[in-house]
Order: structure tokens, then C-alpha cells, then sequence
């Protein structure tokens, strides 16, 4: 377990945030990183042609060492989930009549696009629900490795759920789409960072990752995953820099046919953003620094107190075998009131987020005790009518 890094980040002293998988605060290192790469374009002569290529080849290594890729060329510099799924999208095959199996409630970013591709490909679209009662997550695992079959041709699932924190057995998904042939799609926005992402069990097609999230980095910066199935597809966009020989500044009118090796062809243009490349980078380096292993270790001991309280209270959590650490719902007992509890914490300073029919609580390295108490608090009146 590791000490409270609250000294690490800026977050104003009565704020409880517990909503990093909203958006993750910046980190003085991550910020300072950023601020230096607005100074280095004061004066664009100190940027050099080998600043391109650089810091965007740093965040591919420390990717891959997070994850436990074996060639960081395989990872891509995208800009966003959807970009990175469209990516994938664009290169797969998809028969007329096939399936695509996607989760009940998944985030619109890892749904739209497949929505299209069905259109276009005249395949259908398989939405796994959740069941209702005890055992929701257990049997929400189960249901969807029941919808995978041979008629299906892409499975497009979350590790961890967006909304409450169900985890999904992306080892037995991953064998299941191995069996049948398909493509396994894997947004790891909610979960990579701060929960173990076993890459050598999963083996994904693709894995695509938001990098303002459990990644800590700024907005609009994320990195993507893609597999053998990719190696000669075609990308969203034809960018100089994806192109074989690049670097030779002097040369890149002599056009070239041929992208760079791995993932790179999937890269977004102008990658090399001086200012968020080198604060995704950073935040690269301060998630390793503190071990992923380590991070999900701490705030699942951090959360056991909050499931605990809120279970004798009435309101309804997962199974922990079925739940993350990092990330979680609470959904409020029969005659209580969601937006009433969510009043009640925005009073408090208690920043969480509502998400379907739950409180989703997301608590990072930066938070401690007196961030658990006050929410423990904060759901013990609600229940007492004392707010």
C-alpha cells in the first residue's frame, strides 16, 4: 500500500474528491511538464526536428512497460477513444448478418461507432444486460460470454464498467473470441492505470485507453493498442509523421507509400503536441512510479470502509469479486432519494458522480481517511433524514 500522495497534486483542502474516474487531477510533476512545453514555444527555434519524434516514443515505451506490451511500436498516439476505435472499426470484416456484441449502458464512445459499422455491414448489434437481483455482476459475466457465438465477429467490452465498476473476465471473454474467431475490442479508459490489466492472458485486438482519466494525464491525449489483425490496415488519416522515414525533414517531399513499423500508421496528425505530450508522459512516469499493483492495493483499502458502512446502511454495492477497488456504485436504498444523497454531497464537497442509477465513487492515491469519513458520513444522514 503506498502513503497518501495528496502532497503530490493541488486539490484544495476541503474538497473530498473521490471522482477521478471523471476526470484524474493534474499532479505538480504532469503540470510543470505542460507549462514548460508553452515556454519552449516562445521561441520555436528550440524546438528540433528530433522533438517530433521523441517524447511521443517515451509515452509509447512507458505504455507498453505499464501494460506489458512487448514492442512498444504496437502502441498508437491517438487523441481519444473514439478515434481509436474508429481506427479499429475501419479494419476489421464484418459479414452481413454477424454480430457485434457490445454491454448494457456501455460508454457512447465504445458504441457509436459500432452502431454505424452495423448499419453499414447490414450485421446486428447484441446488447448484454445486466440481471436484476444478488449475484449482478457474477451473472452479468456470464451472460455475456453466452452472447458470444459463431455468428459473432466483434465483442467490444470495457474491463471495467464506466457507470459502476462491474469487472468483466476479459481472460475468459478474450478465450471465448479466440474460439469463435472474433475480434476482441477492449476500452481500458476506467480501468488501466489503477487496475491490473493482465496482457498476456487477455491478448486483445485492440486495447484503448483515454489518457485523462486513471492515466493522469491532460485531456484530448490517449494511446491505443493494435494488435496483429492491424498490421496492414488502413488508417483514419494519411500523416506525414506515420510515414516510413519521417524524420529526414529534407526528404518529406519525396512521398513515400509505406508507414513506420507497428501501430504507428493509426497515429493522429500533429502527435507531437509540445505542451500535452510531454504531460501524458509525465503522468506515464509518476503512474509507474507507484505500480499499478500498488495504486489498486491502496484505494481498495481505502473503499473497504465506505462498501462496508453503506451495505449496513441498506444501499446496495457490488460483490467484491466482481467490483474494483478504484471504482464503484453505490445504489441508494428503496425510498431514498438519488438526487437528494447527490445534493447532499455537493453541499458537503464531496465530489463523486451520478452515473445510471448509481453513486459512482472513484477514489486515487490522493485521497484518505478524512475523504472516506465524510462520505460514510454523508450516507449515514441521508438514511437518518439528518441533512
Amino acid at each position: 500500500m503506498l502513503p497518501s500522495q495528496r502532497s503530490l497534486f493541488t486539490l484544495p483542502d476541503d474538497l473530498h474528491y473521490l471522482n477521478c474516474a471523471y476526470m484524474s487531477p493534474i499532479a505538480r510533476s504532469v503540470e510543470e511538464a505542460g507549462i514548460e512545453g508553452i515556454r519552449r514555444k516562445r521561441n520555436p527555434a528550440l524546438v528540433t526536428p528530433s522533438d517530433f519524434f521523441e517524447d511521443g516514443e517515451a509515452v509509447r515505451g512507458e505504455f507498453a512497460a505499464l501494460v506489458g506490451i512487448a514492442d512498444p511500436r504496437r502502441v498508437a498516439l491517438v487523441p481519444s477513444v473514439s478515434y481509436g476505435i474508429a481506427a479499429a472499426a475501419r479494419n476489421l470484416e464484418v459479414p452481413p448478418g454477424s454480430r457485434i456484441v457490445l454491454l448494457h449502458e456501455q460508454f457512447p464512445s465504445n458504441v457509436y461507432t459500432w452502431h454505424r459499422l452495423a448499419g453499414e455491414r447490414r450485421a446486428e448489434l447484441v446488447t448484454v444486460r445486466p440481471p436484476a437481483g444478488t449475484g449482478r455482476g457474477e451473472g452479468w459475466n456470464r451472460a455475456v460470454l453466452e452472447a458470444i457465438d459463431s455468428r459473432t465477429a466483434i465483442v467490444a467490452l470495457p474491463h471495467v464498467h464506466w457507470a459502476d465498476g462491474t469487472v468483466f473476465d476479459l481472460a475468459a471473454v478474450a478465450a471465448r473470441t479466440r474460439d469463435v474467431g472474433a475480434a476482441l475490442i477492449v476500452d481500458g479508459t476506467q480501468s488501466v492505470g489503477a487496475f491490473p490489466f493482465p496482457m498476456d492472458e487477455i491478448r486483445p485486438d485492440a486495447l484503448v485507453c483515454a489518457g485523462y482519466k486513471w492515466l493522469m494525464g491532460p485531456y484530448s491525449t490517449g494511446v491505443a493498442f493494435y494488435g496483429e489483425r492491424f498490421d496492414h490496415g488502413v488508417p483514419l488519416e494519411e500523416n506525414w509523421i506515420a510515414r516510413l522515414g519521417s524524420e529526414r525533414f529534407a526528404g518529406l517531399v519525396d512521398y513515400q507509400s509505406e508507414y513506420a513499423p507497428g501501430a504507428t500508421r493509426y497515429d493522429v496528425g500533429e502527435r507531437s503536441n509540445f505542451i500535452l505530450m510531454p504531460m501524458l508522459l509525465a503522468a506515464l512516469r509518476l503512474v509507474r512510479s507507484w505500480g499499478v499493483d500498488e495504486i489498486q492495493a491502496t484505494v481498495r483499502h481505502l473503499s473497504a470502509p465506505v462498501v462496508e458502512r453503506a451495505r449496513e446502511l441498506g444501499y446496495g454495492v457490488e460483490e467484491a469479486t466482481r467490483r474494483a477497488g478504484h471504482l464503484f456504485g453505490i445504489r441508494t436504498p428503496k425510498g431514498i432519494d438519488l438526487d437528494r444523497l447527490r445534493t447532499v454531497l455537493e453541499k458537503r464537497r464531496i465530489s463523486v458522480s451520478v452515473r445510471g442509477d448509481a453513486i459512482r465513487v472513484a477514489p486515487h492515491v490522493y485521497n484518505g481517511a478524512d475523504d472516506v469519513d465524510a462520505l460514510i458520513r454523508a450516507l449515514e444522514d441521508v438514511v437518518r433524514g439528518n441533512t
